[in-house]
């Protein structure tokens, strides 16, 4: 078995229940994307293992859910009966079980391909955007679930209410974030497609940010005949989609074809009213921070519309929706102390988030700490960077999370705190930066504290909180 055909054939095979003796290898199983396919393929009975460069809470999930995960790149540690293996772009060219299964002869697919095959009978809902996708994705998934229509979900991000990113149901609709990192949303093909935001990011992939948004009007194009965009108002101006059927939305710009009115913030969340193509839909109550993720659940409610949900079931859904691990999540919450964890590592996700705790908390003093993810993407935009983390009263950068990348002479978080002049910014290893946070919680100088980045920075995250939970 060697070619996409025969993968296909195989996967079909699961519909039907004929999973003895098949099994499947993943190479960065533990990465988000890939730990939803993998789970995908335990649900359906497949024997499923896999490589991972080293154990985090997430892989230790799929261990005790009887997925068998190693974490050192070693040949004898492999599957070798494998039908086919799944592999994310993360990993190294060079890397030793990569090039075994190449070398001899098994199926190798991406990620994305493999879930382009999965996806490739259903009625899909995709969301893609340079952010607000994963919450955006786990809004609208929800929703389905929550009201009963139900859906399948490969989420890149652990949804709250179910502590997961993937779920499967009978009905035939399947809920996918589409990440547009190595093109990966082309292998996709949408029944409606939801775009938020298109602000160039991967140009190491991309090259320009013409090629970048181009690859978003792309992702249009494979909307399936008759199908639907729901797009971010503006977006348009940037992207030429090619699609007939279209629908905008916004926060409140009542240009918009569906956006929010009379929003009301209410102890770190908010109340608000909608107006959803013409017809409004009064009281609902979204219980997570952050202004930009209203607009995330006004698309949500869009795309719940077009399905056919009722307003009711809608309403209660947004107000149930717990939000996702890493998303504006509230580690600590009280009169004393804020502490919110974020995924924000591109400079229009960290102003959206400052923006956001700082409106909801405006007379705690804001500091963050913000691991830049990528040497390129640090390079790229670190302007950016800059201008978004001085909206903070004060900045802890940690060394730059390499990921798949090599270090860039002169890109280092000394860049970005050289660019922020006269603001209140140091740069620290993690252990300094422990030693800190517990000086400034004896010395009562912690109001509201965001731990942000896609690195390893979430590992912090508990340690940061036992520290600021000592009595």
């Amino acid at each position: 078995m060697n070619n996409r055909a025969d993968i296909s054939a195989l996967i079909n095979q699961l519909s039907s229940g004929q999973t003895a003796g098949l099994s499947v290898y993943f190479l960065g199983i533990g990465g988000i994307g890939m730990s939803a396919l993998a789970r995908y393929f335990n649900s359906r009975g497949v024997r499923v293992s896999g490589y991972d460069k080293t154990a985090t809470p997430l892989t230790r999930e799929l261990e005790a859910e009887g997925m068998a995960v190693h974490y050192e790149d070693n040949i004898a540690a492999v599957d070798t009966k494998a039908a086919f293996v799944v592999y994310t772009p993360a990993i190294p060219s060079n890397h030793q079980e990569l090039n075994y299964f190449l070398e001899n002869g098994y199926s190798v697919m991406k990620r994305s391909e493999v879930l382009g095959l999965i996806t490739s009978s259903s009625f899909n809902v995709c969301v893609a955007g340079t952010h607000g996708k994963t919450t955006t994705s786990s809004m609208i998934a929800h929703i389905l679930r929550h009201s009963g229509y139900g859906c399948n979900a490969f989420l890149g991000g652990i949804a709250s209410n179910y502590n997961t990113n993937f779920w499967t149901d009978l009905n035939n609709v399947c809920v996918a974030e589409a990440d547009e990192y190595d093109r990966s949303f082309l292998q996709l093909s949408p029944d409606m497609a939801v775009i938020t935001a298109v602000d160039p990011d991967h140009l190491d992939i991309y090259g320009t940010e013409e090629k970048f948004r181009e690859g978003f009007a792309d992702f249009s194009a494979k909307i399936k005949p008759g199908g639907w965009l729901v797009y971010k108002y503006g977006l348009d101006r940037n992207v030429s989609f090619q699609t007939t059927n279209q629908s905008s939305y916004d926060v409140e710009n009542a240009q918009a074809d569906s956006y929010a009115v009379n929003i009301k913030m209410q102890n770190g969340s908010y109340l608000f009213d909608a107006s959803i193509r013409g017809e409004r839909m009064d009281g609902f109550h979204l219980n997570m921070g952050g202004l930009h993720n209203v607009e995330n659940a006004i698309a949500a409610i869009v795309a719940a519309k077009q399905v056919g949900i009722s307003n009711e079931k809608i309403r209660a859904a947004v107000s149930s929706f717990r939000g996702v691990k890493r998303r504006f999540e509230y580690i600590i919450h009280n009169e004393k102390m804020v502490m919110i964890d974020d995924y924000a590592h591109h400079p229009q996700e960290l102003k959206a988030l400052i923006t956001s705790a700082k409106n909801l908390f405006p007379d705690k003093k804001c500091t963050v700490v913000f691991q830049p993810h990528l040497f390129t993407r640090t390079r790229d935009f670190a302007t950016g960077f800059a201008e978004a983390l001085g909206m903070a009263d004060e900045v802890y950068l940690l060394p730059i999370y390499p990921a798949r990348e090599l270090p860039i002479e002169g890109v280092n978080s000394e860049l970005l705190a050289d660019l922020m002049h006269g603001k209140a910014v140091f740069t620290c290893t993690k252990e300094a930066l422990l030693n800190r946070v517990r000086d400034q919680k004896n010395n009562h100088q912690l109001e509201l504290l965001i731990t942000a980045g896609a690195g390893d920075i979430d590992r912090m995250v508990e340690p940061i909180q036992a520290i600021l939970n000592e009595s």
